[in-house]
C-alpha cells in the first residue's frame, strides 16, 4: 500500500486515552505518598536545578523508590500498566477505526507520543494497537533495574516523532542523521494531510500546531467531568491551535468517532480526485 493511502493517528496518553497520570495508578500509591506530594517533589527539584520537568520526574521515581525500599524493575513497570483504565470506547476504538479506514481503501496506523513512561504504556491492554510507542524510558542493568534515562521526551521534543512517523524512520532513535536526511522521493512520505494528532493540553501544543499548520488535523480531547480540562480545550480552539475539540469519549457514534471518520472520508476523496489529475 502506498503512503498516500496511509493515515497516521498520533496520541498523547495521559488524559487523552486514560484519565489522569499513569504514575498515579500504581507507582505513587506503592510509595505510600499522596500524588500531589510526589509532583511537588518533582517541581521543587526542577526549579532548584533548573531541570527539565520530565527529567525531574524520572529522577524522582528512582530516588523515592530507593528511599522507600521499593523495588522497581522493567517488569514491574509493565505490571503497573495492566491496571490502567481508559476513557469510554478506547478499547474498541482501534478496530472500529481500522475497519472504517479499510472500507475506504486506507490503512490506519496508530502511534503514541507521550511524556509518560514507555514501559508502563507497553504493559497496558491497548499496547498491541500501536505501531510504535514513543515515550520516556530508562536504560536497565542485567537485573532490569533502571540506572539512567535513555529517552526523555518533553513537550517540544515530542515533535521529532511526528517527523519520524512521516518519514517512517521509526527505529534507531540514536541516529539523528538518518532522521534528518533529505528524502528525494516524496512519495515515500506520509502526506501531512493524512496525519491526525490527538492530545489534551498545553504540552501538546507544539505537536498540534505542526500537524494543523502543515495541513493535517489536530484534535483536543477533554475529560467532560473536569471543568479545567473543558476550559483548556476551548482555549486551544479559540487560539487556533487545533481543528476540533471533543469529549474524551471514543465510543461508537461519539463526536470523536464522527470527527475522525470524516477526516478519513476526506483523505479517501482526495485520493480519488488525485487519480483524475
Amino acid at each position: 500500500m502506498n503512503n498516500e493511502k496511509k493515515v497516521a493517528i498520533m496520541y498523547d496518553f495521559d488524559d487523552t486515552l486514560a484519565p489522569g497520570n499513569m504514575q498515579e495508578y500504581a507507582f505513587i500509591p506503592n510509595l505510600e505518598i499522596d500524588a500531589g506530594e510526589f509532583w511537588d517533589h518533582c517541581s521543587v527539584l526542577a526549579k532548584e536545578h533548573n531541570m527539565d520537568s520530565v527529567l525531574a520526574y524520572m529522577y524522582m521515581m528512582v530516588n523515592l523508590a530507593k528511599q522507600k525500599n521499593l523495588k522497581i524493575t522493567k517488569s514491574e513497570f509493565y505490571k503497573q500498566g495492566e491496571i490502567i483504565t481508559f476513557f469510554n470506547g478506547v478499547e474498541t476504538w482501534f478496530k472500529r477505526i481500522n475497519d472504517y479506514g479499510r472500507s475506504l481503501g486506507l490503512e490506519v496506523e496508530h502511534y503514541v507520543i507521550s511524556c509518560g513512561l514507555k514501559e508502563i504504556i507497553e504493559g497496558t491492554k491497548i499496547a498491541k494497537e500501536f505501531k510504535r510507542i514513543f515515550a520516556c524510558g530508562f536504560a536497565y542493568d542485567e537485573k532490569e533495574t533502571p540506572f539512567w534515562p535513555n529517552h526523555a521526551i518533553n513537550y517540544t521534543s515530542k515533535t521529532q516523532y511526528i517527523y519520524r512517523i512521516r518519514k517512517q524512520q521509526l527505529d534507531n532513535l540514536y541516529d539523528s542523521y538518518e532522521l534528518n536526511e533529505y528524502i528525494n522521493d516524496r512519495s515515500l512520505l506520509i502526506p501531512h494531510s493524512n496525519m491526525i494528532y490527538v492530545g489534551d493540553g498545553e504540552t501538546d501544543v507544539p505537536c498540534m500546531k505542526i500537524v494543523k499548520n502543515e495541513g493535517g488535523h489536530s484534535i483536543s480531547v477533554y475529560n467532560p467531568n473536569k471543568e479545567k480540562k473543558i476550559k483548556i480545550a476551548n482555549k486551544l480552539y479559540k487560539d487556533n491551535r487545533v481543528n476540533f475539540i471533543a469529549p474524551a469519549d471514543y465510543s461508537e457514534n461519539s463526536k470523536m468517532e464522527k470527527i475522525v471518520k470524516s477526516i478519513l472520508d476526506q483523505v479517501a476523496i482526495k485520493n480519488t480526485l488525485d487519480t483524475y489529475k
